[in-house]
Parts: structure tokens; sequence; C-alpha cells
């Protein structure tokens, strides 16, 4: 019997299960079993951690469907406190990922299962429109921004994401992660709701927090200047610093939170 331990972590509700060094010949159908909510452990994707020489180590991301994306900005975030509690510290890490490297500043809380997290997420970039957009049928008069952070994302302002049929619209793209966003309540703020690509609706997505929160200051949805905007998702708030208002360059801010230790037999996939 061979066995394999995994830790579980959420960012703001979107989950993840943690893997280091896994002797698995098939990660993918790997990722599809564990992450099953009903005949598996349940998640939003599996993080394989692995050795890099120079890193404090190196994340491959499989969704829940076992495709294999480039970036997360919770996923990072939950990585690095699997990282962080294997070393038994919380100094910075510098990890490799699929999107290129990415420095997380981990701080403790008073809540030993809980820290907050810094992740510069390098610059947001301007990405074509992608296959079947049109299917999606937007008002033109809609702003639209197609941006990427390692991932493609597209962002749409919309009046009320409370009343948009998001999984309908998510599932015409499915290769794009697909944000709605609209602005406030307060007025540094905006509101988003996220059709993931590889997961479908989930609670939050990191790098959708960026994409949306520049695309907001881009279309005047907040105040002229503002440097850091508060991304409220349905399963938490995230907080987005904007810097050079010309490149792009965004850093992440939010919580990651270890649930459980979980061991699972893995026979079948060795």
């Amino acid at each position: 019997m061979t066995q394999l331990t995994l830790t579980k972590h959420h960012g703001l509700g979107n989950d993840f299960l943690v893997a280091f060094h896994p002797a698995v010949a098939d990660l993918p159908a790997l990722a599809r079993h564990l992450c099953d909510r009903r005949r598996g452990v349940g998640a939003d994707g599996l993080l394989v951690g692995e050795s890099e020489p120079g890193h404090a180590a190196r994340m491959v991301l499989y969704n829940a469907d076992g495709t294999r994306p480039e970036m997360s900005g919770n996923g990072i975030r939950c990585f690095a406190q699997a990282v962080a509690m294997r070393r038994g510290d919380h100094l910075d890490q510098l990890i490799l990922t699929d999107a290129g490297q990415r420095l997380v500043t981990l701080a403790p809380t008073s809540d030993p299962t809980v820290v907050h997290a810094s992740v510069d997420m390098g610059e947001v970039a301007p990405l074509a429109e992608p296959a079947d957009w049109h299917a999606i049928g937007a008002d033109p008069l809609r702003p639209v921004s197609h941006l990427s952070l390692g991932n493609p994302h597209s962002v749409v302002g919309v009046d009320d994401v409370d009343e948009v049929d998001l999984l309908s619209l998510g599932r015409i793209v499915p290769y794009v992660n697909l944000e709605i966003i609209e602005p406030g309540p307060e007025a540094h703020a905006i509101t988003m709701r996220v059709h993931e690509r590889g997961a479908g609706i989930t609670e939050a997505c990191g790098t959708g927090a960026c994409a949306s929160a520049w695309a907001a200051r881009q279309w005047g949805l907040v105040p002229a200047g503002t440097e850091e905007i508060v991304v409220h998702m349905d399963g938490g708030d995230a907080r987005v610093r904007l810097h050079h208002p010309s490149q792009g360059r965004v850093t992440l801010v939010g919580p990651a939170q270890y649930v459980a230790t979980v061991i699972v037999e893995i026979d079948e996939f060795v």
C-alpha cells in the first residue's frame, strides 16, 4: 500500500490540496480523483511541490478537472503556508511557478491556522480577445478587458454581479477565467464574481482579483490614483496593490488557512 500525505488549505474559500514530492505517474488523474467533492477529498485544485535550486520550492498546479494552469494567486498563498509549516518558519519564499517566479511574504496571525501573505504577482499584460468571445453576448457599451497574469482573464463590468448568470457565460469560454465586477460598495473597492477555467464558479480567485482591480482603475470605477483596491468576493476580501501605472505591476494580499492533514492511498496512480 502506497500512502500520500496531503495538507488542505483555503484562500477565501478557494481550496487546495498540497502534496510534496508525490511518487505518482499520472498527476492529472490524481488531481481529478482527489479534488472530487463526492468521491475524493474535495478541492478546487491540487498543488504539487518539488525541490528547485535557488527557490523555496517549485509549485505545479492541477485544476479539479486535471488541467494544468500557469498560476493561482490564492493557490500560491496556500502553497506558501504549506512550505512554512514544513520548514517551521515564516521567512520570505521565492516560489517558481509555470508563470515564472513569485516572491511571497508571510506574516503569522493570532490564529495558528491562518497566515497573511503578500504575493508579488508580476505585471498585468493585455491579451487578445479569446476565441468565441462574441458568443458571450456582452453589451458593446460595457467595459471589457482581456488580461494576463501568467494565466488568461476576461473582465467585464456589470451593474449587479448577482444578476448575471455567470455559470452559463463561463461555460461559453471555459478556457479563460471570467470575472464580472461592479464598483463599491466603498469608494476604493469593487465586488467580483468569477468562473475559473478547470474549476467552474469558485468563491475567490487571486489572479482574477488582480486583473479586476487593474481593470477597475483603468475604467475609473475607483478614484484616480488609487493605489490599493479591496476586492470583495463570495469567500471574503483580498487587497490588490497597484504599482507603476504603465507597467501594471500588482501585489496580492490575503489570508491562507490550514484546514487539515489527510493521508490517502494512491496505489492506482503510482
